[in-house]
């Protein structure tokens, strides 16, 4: 006897009568629980396996995607629609719908392939092969996810190397957080990202882009003179007529006289262009004003410091007898090379920056010391030097600026404590223990008042100011037994 084969409507009928025993239908007697939703986190995934094995078979597939070189990927319209918004305007909007061969125009086969996988399986392979093509066809094809993580995927890769192509790619397809991203990185790396190959390709219009902000990390104006003649001079031929138009975003001004005068002068590119003398003799008046302080230059970009946000943390080191600055900008994270002192400091300095440029180095050393010293970082090549000297032998003696001022605050002149102090006296040490006290000097009335104490007593710490706030870092706690070297910091905010 052959087997018996249930039919579809067979089945039907057993699920109509199962649910019945002796010809009444089951019901559960329910303790009063309320209706539950029950969601199979396997049900999506393993449905759109599925469809992906059948779409690889061919199986039920009723559209093919040709490319401009013949490859097919064949699909499922009602996946693609239902995943892909530039499919379902395709296919509910134009004559596409009713078509069983599409042709996607100007799409890499390979790309395709891997967005319609993307689209049944939710996974997507991002390289550095492939991502200059990926990143432009996943915004034509309105796929969100897969933009998103080739913008992550290119945030990661910038160097000074491709920076520029990034942005420019990313300018073009609208991806703001890349192109946010890809600016930052130019304008904190700015110095190494017009040495690339990729800024010698640049139009005028770009570099004028560049060099007019403000906010670039370029400590020396130089280096953006030295950037535009670099990019003139690579093609000569047809870049010699912009040049003008580039000199007018150079701050020359900022430039040291004596580079100005050496190098600006004798470039053949500048003194034989009438309109970039101008500029010349603007800075170098620039430079005759700075001197005679009483005449007034009317207001130009070009005088104008770009504001770099550029910060340097500035620190002494002794040894064998003398003295080194380095510093470390925390934008690119490079600690620069250090510099000797002329002069030594055989118990370390203090520093003070006037004028965003301009630091001073004033000795501290165990035995009295009149010595001070100018760093300008507006200088080429970088280089102390030295300056009149205090009017006090004086040690261990605080150090605080003031409308572009500086004074030397307390210390002793040998053993003997001295009272004569400007504007702030943190911390220090009556020559046997540290202390701690704090107190504020009011010049206008010319009168010291005792603030907030620090939490630790300290000896000779280093001090400085970052918007309004002051710090106290490192020193020495010393009393009649104990010598401990401290690396702890205390922040200070005065009360407007």
């Amino acid at each position: 006897m052959l087997p018996h084969r249930t039919s579809v409507n067979e089945m039907d009928s057993v699920k109509q009568v199962m649910p019945r025993i002796n010809g009444q239908k089951r019901v559960l007697k329910s303790n009063g629980c309320k209706p539950k939703i029950f969601i199979n986190s396997c049900h999506t995934r393993s449905s759109f396996e599925v469809l992906q094995s059948l779409r690889r078979e061919e199986v039920l597939c009723d559209i093919k995607l040709e490319t401009d070189d013949g490859v097919l990927v064949c699909a499922h319209k009602l996946v693609l629609v239902a995943a892909c918004p530039y499919f379902r305007a395709m296919f509910s909007s134009f004559a596409e719908g009713a078509k069983y061969v599409v042709n996607i125009r100007e799409l890499d086969s390979n790309i395709l392939q891997l967005l319609i996988d993307y689209i049944y399986t939710g996974k997507i392979t991002v390289t550095e092969q492939n991502i200059m093509d990926l990143l432009p066809s996943a915004v034509r094809l309105q796929l969100d996810y897969v933009k998103d993580v080739c913008v992550e995927f290119l945030q990661k890769q910038l160097n000074t190397e491709n920076c520029l192509g990034i942005r420019e790619l990313a300018d073009f397809y609208n991806c703001m957080d890349l192109l946010s991203s890809s600016e930052e990185y130019i304008k904190t790396h700015f110095l190494k990202v017009v040495e690339a190959e990729e800024f010698l390709s640049l139009s005028s219009e770009e570099i004028i882009n560049l060099i007019s902000r403000a906010d670039i990390n370029i400590p020396f104006e130089e280096k953006i003179f030295e950037c535009v003649i670099n990019w003139v001079k690579h093609e000569l031929d047809c870049r010699y007529d912009s040049l003008p138009k580039l000199m007018e975003h150079v701050r020359l001004s900022l430039a040291p006289s004596d580079f100005i005068s050496k190098y600006v002068v004798d470039e053949p590119l500048i003194k034989n262009n009438p309109k970039c003398i101008e500029f010349v003799i603007e800075a170098l008046n620039f430079h005759i004003v700075q001197i005679h302080r009483n005449i007034t230059l009317p207001q130009k970009i070009r005088y104008s410091p770009r504001q770099t946000g550029l910060k340097f943390l500035l620190a002494m080191e002794s040894g064998m007898g003398k003295c080194y600055t380095s510093w470390y900008d925390p934008a690119t994270k490079l600690l620069y090379k250090t510099i000797e002192m002329s002069m030594q400091f055989g118990g370390g300095c203090h520093l003070a920056l006037i004028k965003e440029h301009l630091v001073f180095a004033l000795g501290n050393k165990y035995i009295n010391s009149r010595s001070i010293e100018l760093l300008d970082l507006s200088s080429h090549p970088l280089q102390w030097k030295p300056t009149v000297n205090m009017l006090v032998d004086r040690n261990f003696f605080g150090v605080g600026v003031l409308d572009d001022r500086i004074y030397a605050v307390g210390g002793a002149i040998g053993v003997s404590p001295l009272s004569s102090v400007e504007v702030f006296d943190v911390g220090g040490h009556n020559y046997i223990s540290s202390l701690k006290s704090v107190e504020c000097y009011d010049p206008s009335l010319d009168t010291w008042t005792p603030v907030t104490h620090m939490s630790t007593s300290r000896r000779s710490p280093g001090l400085g100011v970052l918007d309004g706030v002051i710090y106290a870092a490192g020193g020495m706690f010393r009393d009649y037994t104990n010598k401990v070297i401290l690396k702890s910091v205390e922040a200070y905010t005065p009360i407007a």
